[in-house]
Order: C-alpha cells, then structure tokens, then sequence
C-alpha cells in the first residue's frame, strides 16, 4: 500500500559565472586585496552551481544540501550584483521536468536572463530531490518515518514557495513544470503524503483509534483535493507523469477513507454502535474493493482488504446473533473528525545548515547605488565650493589687470619692466609657452573623435541587434515572445544620449577656450620673448618717481597685499573642502536592514550639510572679504591716478601692461582648462568603453538568447502536425483479412528467394501494365490471373533470376508469387519471367489473346511468341522509382 509520488528534477545547461561576474568586480572595486577576493569568490560560486547542477545528485541528504547550499548563496548574492537583461545579463537554460520531448523536436525548454529564474528552477530541484529522498525513507522505524515527513513538507513548503513567487520572478509565461497551477498541485500532493507517513507513525505506535481515524481522514482530505487540483487543470493531465498520478491520487483518497472507517468503527464498538461498526466497514470495503478492480497496478491492497473483511464477518456474526443492532445507511454516519498534524515549510533562507555568504563583504546593490547617487552629491557640492572661490579670484585678477595693478605701481620708473610683469613672464616660460597650449589644443579633436568613434559603434550594436530581433518579431509573431530589444535598450540608449550631450557641451567649451586664446595669442607671444624684447616692446614713460613716497602708494600695497593673503587662505580652504570624507555605507546599510529600502536623498542632504555647512560659512566670508576690498582698491587706484602726470606714453605703457598682465591670467586659465579637457577626454573615455562592453555584453547574451528561442521554435514547428486533423473513413481503418496474403515488403529490406511466401489464396491481382515497346494506351483487358494456354513452343525456357538481386528489391505483389528485381536497365514490364514453385518444368507459355479482342498494335500473329525482352527506351519512365 506503501505507494509514494516523487518528482523527478529539473536540467539545466552549464553557464558560465566567472567570466561576467569577474569583470562586473574588475570594474566595480579597484584593484587590491577586497578585489582578488570577490574574484575568488565568484569561482567558488561556479563551482558550486556546478557540483549542484552539473552532475547526477544521489537521493541523500547529502546531495539536497548541496543544491540548498548554492539556493542559499543565490538569495545572498542577488541583491549585490545588478542581474538584469540590461546590465549584468546572464541566461540561465532549463528543460521542463516532465515534459520529455518527442522524436522530430527536443523536450521544452526555457532560456532566460534572471537570476529569479535560476532560483526557481533550484528551489523546484531542491523540492524534487527531498520528495525522492522521503520516497526511499524506511517507513518501518521512527527515523524513517520522521524523515519522510520532515521531507515531504519541506518539498510542499518549497512548490508552495515557486507557486507565490514564480510570475513576479520571471515576468513571462513559465514552463509548465513551474508554473502556478503545477507547483500548487505538487504542494498539496507532498502534504498529504506527509499526512500520511504522520498517519502510519501512529499506526505505528498503536495510538488510539479515534486519533488514528482523525489522521486518515484528514489525509484522505488532502488526496482528494490534489486528485482535483490535478484533474480540473487543462494542462496537467497531458503530462504522462501526471496521467500516472492520478490513479495513485485517487486510490490513496479511497484507501485513507477505508482506514479511518476501519478505526472509527473500532470506535463504535468500543461505544457499542454495532450498527455503526457494520456500515463502517462495509462502506470501508467497497472503497477497498473499488481500489483493487481500478487501481490495483497502481496500488496493492489486499492485507487492507482482508483486515476489513475478517472485522466485517465477525461484526456481522455477533450482530446476527446477538446484538440485532440495526445497521445505518452511510450518509447517515456521524462525520468523522480531521486532525492535520503537517504544514509546510516556510522558505526562509538560509535553508542549508552549512551555509556561509561568499560575498559577506560586499554590500548590496541598493547600497551601492545610494552611495553612488551620495558621492554624486558630495562632488557637486564640493565643485560648487571651490567653483564659487575661483569665479571669485578670476573676477579679482581681471579687476586688478584692468586697473594694471600691481604693475602700476611697479613702474614708478616708467622705462623697465615691472617686477610683476617680468615674474608672469618667467611663469609662461616655464609652462611651456605657446607650443604647451597649442598641443593641448592639437589632441583636443583627436580625444573627442576617439571617443565619437566608440559611442557610436556602441550604438551601432544595439541598433543591429535590435534589427535583428524586429524581424524575426515580424517573421515568427506571437511566438518570438521575448522582451523586445527596443524596451530593453531604452536605459542604455538614455545613457548614450546623455553622452553625446557631454560631447556636445565640451566640443562648445573646447570652443570657448580656442576663442580666448585666440584673442590673447599676441600678449602670450610677447610674454614667451627674452626680457630684452620684452622691455622692448613695451613703451617707455615720463618717470613718476614723485609717487614713489607717496601715502596712496603705500595703501594700495596694503590692500593689494591683503588680496594676496585671501587667495592663499581659498587654496588652503580649497584643499581642505576637497579632503572632506564620510563613509554612508554604513548609514545606508542599516537604513535597509532597518526599512528595507533606502530614502537617499532624506539621508544625504542632511550629512552633507553637516560636513560642509561650516566650509560654505566661509567661502561666503571670503566672498564679501573680497568685495570690501576690491572697493577699496578701487578707490585707492583713483587717488593713485589723479596724482599720476597723465600723457599719451604713459597712457600707451599702461595698456600694454594691463594687456600683458591679462594675457597671464588668461594663459593661465586656457592652460588649466585644456588640460582639465584633456582629463576629460580621457575619462570619458574609460567610461564609454565600459559602456561599449556593456552594450557588448548584453548584445552577446541577446544573440545567445536568441539562438536557444530560435532552436526551441524549429522544435515547437517540427512536432506541430503538417496538416489539420480529419476523419478516416471506417473502411480504411478495417484490419486486412488474414487470407489476403502477406504485406509487401519495405523497398529497403532485401528478401531473397528462399524468403518469399506462396499465398494460400489467390485473390484477383491487379492488371498487369502493358509492354512498355508498345503504345501505353493499347493495354489489353484481359485478366491477370488467366493462365496462358497456347501450343508449346521451342523458345528456351525462361532464364531463372540470379541469386542475388543487383538492385534495390521490389515488393513481392500477390499472384505474382515469382516476380522479383530485374537488373537496371531491364523493362520491368516484360512478361514470360515466371518462377512458379509450384509447376518448376513448366515450359515458357506465349500470350494469346481474349477471343473477340484485338492485339497489341505491332504484335506478331496468334500462336506466335513475342520477340525478346525489348530495351526501355530512354524516354520512358519506369513503374517503380529507381534508387
């Protein structure tokens, strides 16, 4: 009776884990010792997807914990890696459990890039694999029976499981193996044989008969919800698995029933109901006895049968002789009671007693992401601190070099070079000069064509691939039901579009800066030459040397000095600003193991403003510092100029001085700007060609993914039948009459002579075809199985067939017991090539024709044999295909 359903498993196709996760790491974390040991972990990872899914797993406990081991480590390491189609993209392929396929087509199966697919797939293998276990358990000692229970609803809990999680982690149509509908009936299938073995531990242990009724009841309950679950699915029942289950369903409904009558009537009889004790085990004994005449291949019950009927004889024995109780009709029994002792078992990972997280260092994506987004905040604040300062300090040296301070008040001579003019000089000098900025402007159009170049074939891919797929979307219609590449690259395409923006700004700002350098490109020049052309080339004044003790003098030093100290003070508080740093990770950790999501920006902004609100405080008083001075200067400077013996010379010396200091300032900047663009450049770069292998990556799984659907959808078309089903007529499905001789044989199985079978009966044969020599339309009438009756003639018998045949062979037709392959190139029409076992001496019998009936247009006169065996003639086509 001991008779238990287990599911078989679930195989999947190898996958490769290290390559794309080893490269995710590589770009991810810098080199170093965290890196060298995420890589580490990532071949363990595939290893143990190997030893799990890889190999047959033996039916021990063993083999089970594996496969919870490598469930357990794929709930860990799903939110630290970004599994998507469009990120890291890995596409797992697993066949459907049941469904073995036919002979033109490959059994179902399923390609998909989730991570949520995979743990489906391991979670139903890890439920298979306990049901196979519980199913060889030993029922006869506790530990067997303990197992088998423990089992058993761990597999229920697991399909329960894949049944509420399935459609949200696939987002598609699943096999039917794992779908909804399935998992739900394999889950109650497993809990009722849980019920089961909790019903036999009783039995077992001879507890009372009103507990042990209440247990089989109860089970007898779940069998007959799953048989319904599973006979009320349209999809179910074309499994053969299920078509095997069912029977079993059904019998163990029946048996769990006849059980608990059979102890609910030991019951009344204890409460001396022996009208109730007979109805019970009559009605215990049909359902036995409908079990044995239905479902005995399936299931043996006839100790239970015996039992029932030894109880029933002896309850109606005492019951005629002594008691006379009257016995009940059965829908007047009082219900029996239900105890259900199982439930199943709640998928809580970690499910696997030895597991540990292989990347318990690496925080999860979300965390990731948030301190991505944080560390993008950080950046913009503290670019907009120290933006803030040096538009400060620019607009300060434009100021002065308008009022060609200092230098003003360094040519008090009026006939050599300023000190500040002569140190700006030196400074341009030793930057390189005009060939420094002249090559950074060179590289600029090379960097940006490079990273042009690499955008676009980037873009390239998806375009192609996408293509690709709206064709065969177009070709195969509802079947090509994958993402469309369009949905799918609308991220990566954003991403590109927000790239090509980039360039497009910097190619306006590279602009900007070529412009400026233009304008200054003379002044530049001029600072670069000797500092006697220098001296040169600036005009000579009348000497002002009345200024030189002046008191205005002194107080715009004064003030120019005090500038001087504030733009050191923003270098030190620009250093200071960019050194500021703050791990969040910690913050977002417990964010999410608190909330179970993270509000990035509630707890950024007010980190941020703790940590910078202090330097914000004082940018903002170096920025009115600045101001008060600059007034100051200002005011100073117009004293300074009303003092100043004013001419055309030194009016003509002050402009080139104020040019020459500008044109420091501004050779300065345009060197900062190009080599901050040539950085640029080159960072953007490293970042288009992550996203070039990115875009690479997900296109090569797309192509994968498209071959495995394009392979599955010749299978699907290749089992499709080539034409609509219709009706036979009922002649044709009438069996052959065993007189009507043997079935021709196969034009590629040979039979030799000795082979052939003489008919007992010879029925009409078909009429033979005419001589090919003759015209096709002369065929004569007469009928096929009139022998010839001429004269005898003295041609030679005919020449007996070879031994062997030196072709293909051709059927053996009834009537014709002796007609076998002619030779290639003989007429395979010609007559006279008779082999009658049954008249071997019979001589060779001309054609004579039906009275009354004309011969074959061109024969030779009556009596007469026909020439030889004529040649076929080139154009004409023989009866039988040649090979």
């Amino acid at each position: 009776m001991a008779t238990f359903i287990s599911v078989p498993l679930k195989k999947s196709s190898e996958v490769d884990l290290v390559k794309p996760l080893s490269k995710f790491v590589t770009v991810t974390y810098p080199a170093g010792e965290e890196q060298g040991e995420y890589i580490r972990a990532v071949e363990e990872l595939n290893k143990l997807r190997r030893n799990a899914l890889g190999r047959p797993l033996d039916k021990h406990e063993s083999s089970l914990e594996i496969l919870l081991r490598y469930y357990d480590q794929l709930c860990a390491v799903e939110p630290k890696f970004p599994f998507s189609e469009n990120q890291l993209c890995l596409t797992f392929t697993w066949k459907d459990a049941f469904d073995k396929g036919s002979l033109f087509g490959g059994s179902v199966k399923l390609a998909l890039a989730s991570l949520g697919y995979e743990k489906t797939c391991v979670l139903f293998n890890a439920a298979a694999l306990a049901s196979q276990i519980a199913s060889e358990q030993n029922l006869d000692n506790d530990e067997g029976l303990k197992a088998a229970a423990k089992y058993y609803q761990l597999a229920s809990g697991a399909f329960g499981h894949i049944k509420d999680t399935v459609l949200s982690a696939l987002n598609r149509e699943p096999t039917m193996d794992i779908s909804p509908e399935t998992v739900g009936t394999l889950s109650l299938i497993m809990l009722a044989q849980a019920q089961e073995v909790f019903f036999l531990k009783a039995t077992s242990d001879k507890m009372k008969d009103a507990v042990i009724a209440k247990l089989a009841n109860q089970a007898a309950d779940f069998y007959g919800d799953a048989f319904k679950q599973c006979q009320y699915k349209d999809n179910l029942p074309k499994y053969f698995y299920f078509q095997e289950v069912l029977p079993v369903l059904a019998a163990k409904h029946c048996i769990m029933q006849a059980n608990a009558e059979l102890h609910q009537s030991v019951l009344a009889k204890q409460k001396k109901r022996f009208g109730e004790e007979i109805a019970r085990l009559q009605h215990a004994a049909e359902l036995v006895k409908t079990v044995a005449s239905r479902y005995d291949e399936y299931v043996s019950v006839k100790d239970l049968s015996d039992k029932i009927n030894r109880a029933l004889t002896a309850a109606k024995k005492d019951n005629d002789f002594i008691y006379h109780d009257r016995v009940p009709e059965v829908k007047d029994l009082e219900h029996i009671g239900k105890a259900a002792l199982v439930k199943a078992t709640a998928i809580t990972p970690p499910l696997s007693q030895k597991f540990t997280d292989l990347f318990e260092k690496m925080v999860p994506m979300a965390v990731q992401q948030s301190m991505s987004i944080y560390n993008q905040r950080k950046a913009e604040t503290v670019n907009r601190l120290v933006g803030t300062m040096r538009e400060a300090t620019n607009l300060c040296n434009g100021v002065l070099a308008s009022l060609n301070l200092p230098a003003a008040l360094e040519d008090l001579s009026g006939d050599s070079i300023p000190q500040s003019i002569a140190e700006k000089a030196r400074s341009i000098v030793q930057q390189g000069g005009l060939q420094s900025v002249e090559q950074l402007i060179k590289d600029l159009p090379e960097l940006l064509t490079r990273n042009r170049e690499i955008l676009d074939e980037s873009l390239k891919m998806l375009d192609d691939e996408e293509t690709t797929d709206n064709e065969l979307r177009t070709k195969f219609n509802q079947r090509w039901n994958r993402t469309p590449s369009g949905d799918l690259y609308k991220p990566l395409r954003a991403e590109g579009a927000n790239f090509r923006n980039i360039l497009d700004k910097a190619v306006q700002a590279d602009q900007v800066v070529k412009d400026r350098y233009s304008t200054h490109c003379d002044m530049i020049a001029l600072l670069c030459k000797s500092e006697n052309e220098l001296n040169a080339a600036i005009p000579s004044a009348n000497p002002t040397r009345t200024l030189q003790g002046s008191e205005i003098v002194n107080v715009l030093r004064s003030q120019l000095a005090q500038l001087d100290e504030m733009k050191k003070e923003r270098e030190t508080l620009e250093g200071e600003i960019k050194a500021v740093t703050f791990d969040m990770s910690t913050t977002f950790l417990t964010a999410l193991a608190q909330d179970g999501a993270i509000n990035e920006e509630h707890l950024s902004l007010p980190q941020l403003d703790q940590l910078y609100g202090a330097y914000n405080q004082r940018v903002q008083a170096s920025l009115r510092t600045q101001e008060d001075l600059l007034g100051q200067v200002q005011t100073s400077h117009q004293e300074f100029s009303s003092l100043k013996q004013s001419n055309t010379e030194a009016n003509q010396r002050e402009e080139v001085l104020k040019k020459l200091a500008s044109a420091h300032d501004s050779y300065v900047e345009i060197s900062s700007n190009l080599r901050e663009g040539t950085k640029f450049y080159n960072d953007l770069t490293e970042i288009l060609l992550k996203f070039q292998n990115k875009c690479s990556d997900i296109v090569f799984a797309r192509k994968t993914e498209r071959d495995e659907l394009l392979k599955e959808l010749q299978q699907s078309i290749a089992r499709e039948p080539s034409a609509p089903s219709f009706n036979v007529p009922a002649y044709q499905s009438t069996p052959a009459a065993p007189a009507a001789g043997p079935t021709p044989a196969p034009r590629t199985v040979f039979q030799p002579p000795q082979a052939q079978q003489q008919p007992e009966a010879k029925p009409q044969p078909p009429a033979r075809p005419p001589p090919p020599s003759f015209t096709p339309q002369a065929a004569s009438t007469t009928p096929a199985n009139a022998i010839p009756t001429g004269p005898p003639t003295n041609n030679p018998p005919p020449v007996a067939p070879p031994s062997q045949a030196q072709g293909p062979p051709y059927p053996s037709y009834q009537g014709y017991p002796g007609y076998f392959q002619m030779p290639m190139g003989y007429n395979p029409y010609a007559y006279g090539q008779y082999n009658m076992p049954s008249m071997p001496n019979m001589p060779y019998m001309p054609y004579q024709a039906t009275p009354g009936q004309g011969g074959y247009p061109g024969a030779p006169p009556a009596g007469q044999p026909y020439p030889g065996y004529p040649q076929q003639s080139p154009q004409q086509q023989p009866y039988y295909p040649q090979q």
